[in-house]
Protein backbone atom coordinates (compact mmCIF):
# COMPACT_ATOMS: atom_id res chain seq x y z
CA UNK A 1 0.00 0.00 0.00
CA UNK A 2 2.81 2.66 0.69
CA UNK A 3 4.05 1.75 -2.79
CA UNK A 4 1.20 3.87 -3.89
CA UNK A 5 0.80 6.20 -1.07
CA UNK A 6 3.92 7.48 0.03
CA UNK A 7 4.51 8.46 3.54
CA UNK A 8 0.79 6.89 4.26
CA UNK A 9 1.56 6.17 7.99
CA UNK A 10 2.66 9.00 8.67
CA UNK A 11 -0.75 11.03 7.76
CA UNK A 12 -2.64 7.89 9.29
CA UNK A 13 -1.05 9.32 12.68
CA UNK A 14 -1.96 12.56 12.12
CA UNK A 15 -5.11 11.57 11.20
CA UNK A 16 -4.95 9.27 14.63
CA UNK A 17 -3.87 12.40 16.88
CA UNK A 18 -6.76 14.58 15.13
CA UNK A 19 -9.46 11.62 15.82
CA UNK A 20 -8.38 11.03 19.62
CA UNK A 21 -8.12 15.13 19.97
CA UNK A 22 -11.85 15.41 18.63
CA UNK A 23 -12.40 12.22 21.10
CA UNK A 24 -11.33 14.20 24.19
CA UNK A 25 -13.30 17.38 22.95
CA UNK A 26 -16.07 15.21 22.76
CA UNK A 27 -15.68 13.10 26.33
CA UNK A 28 -12.83 15.30 28.04
CA UNK A 29 -11.44 13.57 31.00
CA UNK A 30 -7.24 13.97 30.26
CA UNK A 31 -6.61 11.06 28.91
CA UNK A 32 -7.04 10.72 25.48
CA UNK A 33 -4.93 13.63 24.70
CA UNK A 34 -2.00 12.33 25.81
CA UNK A 35 -2.27 9.42 23.42
CA UNK A 36 -3.46 12.03 20.64
CA UNK A 37 0.27 13.40 21.72
CA UNK A 38 1.44 10.10 21.46
CA UNK A 39 0.18 9.73 17.46
CA UNK A 40 1.29 13.21 17.04
CA UNK A 41 4.92 12.20 18.21
CA UNK A 42 4.67 9.22 16.71
CA UNK A 43 4.15 11.40 12.95
CA UNK A 44 7.27 13.05 13.19
CA UNK A 45 9.35 10.19 13.99
CA UNK A 46 8.09 8.87 10.92
CA UNK A 47 8.26 11.55 9.34
CA UNK A 48 12.07 11.78 10.21
CA UNK A 49 12.99 8.23 9.94
CA UNK A 50 10.74 7.04 7.55
CA UNK A 51 9.36 3.66 9.60
CA UNK A 52 7.91 0.15 8.84
CA UNK A 53 4.43 0.24 10.14
CA UNK A 54 5.59 -2.34 13.23
CA UNK A 55 8.17 0.29 14.24
CA UNK A 56 5.55 2.45 14.33
CA UNK A 57 3.51 0.59 16.26
CA UNK A 58 6.07 -0.03 18.35
CA UNK A 59 6.75 3.98 18.93
CA UNK A 60 3.53 5.00 19.45
CA UNK A 61 2.92 1.83 22.06
CA UNK A 62 6.22 3.80 23.85
CA UNK A 63 5.05 7.25 23.40
CA UNK A 64 1.35 6.46 24.91
CA UNK A 65 2.67 4.56 27.82
CA UNK A 66 4.98 6.93 28.90
CA UNK A 67 3.32 10.55 28.34
CA UNK A 68 0.10 8.57 30.28
CA UNK A 69 2.63 7.37 32.84
CA UNK A 70 4.09 11.46 33.59
CA UNK A 71 0.52 12.55 33.01
CA UNK A 72 -0.71 10.25 36.07
CA UNK A 73 2.29 11.32 38.48
CA UNK A 74 1.83 15.03 37.53
CA UNK A 75 -2.23 14.69 38.38
CA UNK A 76 -1.93 13.05 41.22
CA UNK A 77 0.83 15.11 42.68
CA UNK A 78 -1.28 18.20 41.60
CA UNK A 79 -4.14 16.32 44.16
CA UNK A 80 -2.16 15.97 46.56
CA UNK A 81 -1.16 19.47 47.06
CA UNK A 82 -1.55 20.89 50.46
CA UNK A 83 -4.82 23.10 50.57
CA UNK A 84 -3.88 26.99 51.72
CA UNK A 85 -7.43 26.21 54.05
CA UNK A 86 -7.42 22.56 55.83
CA UNK A 87 -11.21 23.08 57.37
CA UNK A 88 -12.78 24.54 53.96
CA UNK A 89 -16.41 23.12 53.35
CA UNK A 90 -15.86 20.88 57.25
CA UNK A 91 -17.15 23.90 59.64
CA UNK A 92 -17.66 22.11 62.90
CA UNK A 93 -13.47 21.54 62.67
CA UNK A 94 -13.30 25.68 62.05
CA UNK A 95 -14.83 26.01 65.32
CA UNK A 96 -11.46 24.23 67.03
CA UNK A 97 -10.03 27.38 69.14
CA UNK A 98 -12.81 29.14 69.11
CA UNK A 99 -15.34 30.78 71.81
CA UNK A 100 -19.02 30.91 72.17
CA UNK A 101 -21.87 31.72 75.06
CA UNK A 102 -23.93 28.45 76.07
CA UNK A 103 -27.35 29.17 75.39
CA UNK A 104 -28.42 25.46 76.43
CA UNK A 105 -26.95 24.44 80.05
CA UNK A 106 -24.53 21.65 79.78
CA UNK A 107 -26.19 18.99 81.46
CA UNK A 108 -24.82 15.08 81.80
CA UNK A 109 -22.37 16.57 79.09
CA UNK A 110 -24.72 17.57 76.49
CA UNK A 111 -26.02 20.76 75.60
CA UNK A 112 -25.98 23.51 72.67
CA UNK A 113 -23.60 26.69 72.30
CA UNK A 114 -23.83 29.64 70.09
CA UNK A 115 -20.61 30.67 67.80
CA UNK A 116 -21.15 33.29 65.90
CA UNK A 117 -24.87 32.71 64.02
CA UNK A 118 -25.02 28.95 64.20
CA UNK A 119 -25.78 26.74 67.91
CA UNK A 120 -23.88 23.88 68.04
CA UNK A 121 -24.57 20.51 69.87
CA UNK A 122 -21.57 20.16 72.49
CA UNK A 123 -20.12 17.44 74.67
CA UNK A 124 -18.39 18.73 77.93
CA UNK A 125 -18.64 19.55 81.47
CA UNK A 126 -21.47 20.68 83.17
CA UNK A 127 -22.29 24.40 82.56
CA UNK A 128 -24.81 27.34 83.20
CA UNK A 129 -26.53 28.93 80.22
CA UNK A 130 -24.60 31.99 79.46
CA UNK A 131 -20.79 30.96 80.78
CA UNK A 132 -18.45 31.23 77.95
CA UNK A 133 -17.07 28.15 76.58
CA UNK A 134 -13.92 27.67 74.16
CA UNK A 135 -13.83 24.72 71.85
CA UNK A 136 -11.17 22.23 72.54
CA UNK A 137 -11.92 19.17 69.84
CA UNK A 138 -14.65 17.81 67.12
CA UNK A 139 -16.11 14.41 68.05
CA UNK A 140 -18.02 13.04 65.23
CA UNK A 141 -20.76 16.19 64.34
CA UNK A 142 -19.98 17.54 68.26
CA UNK A 143 -17.76 20.22 69.66
CA UNK A 144 -16.40 18.84 72.81
CA UNK A 145 -15.86 21.86 75.39
CA UNK A 146 -14.23 23.48 78.06
CA UNK A 147 -15.75 26.28 80.31
CA UNK A 148 -13.35 29.71 79.86
CA UNK A 149 -12.73 31.70 83.43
Amino acid sequence: MEHFIPNLGQWLWWIVAAVLLIGELVAPGVFLIWLAAAAALTAIVDLVFGLGWQMEVAVFAVFAVLLVLLSWKWVMKSRSSVTPEPTLNRKQASTVGRRGVIEQAIVNGVGKVRIDDALWDVEGADAARGSAVVVKSVRGSMLVVETVP
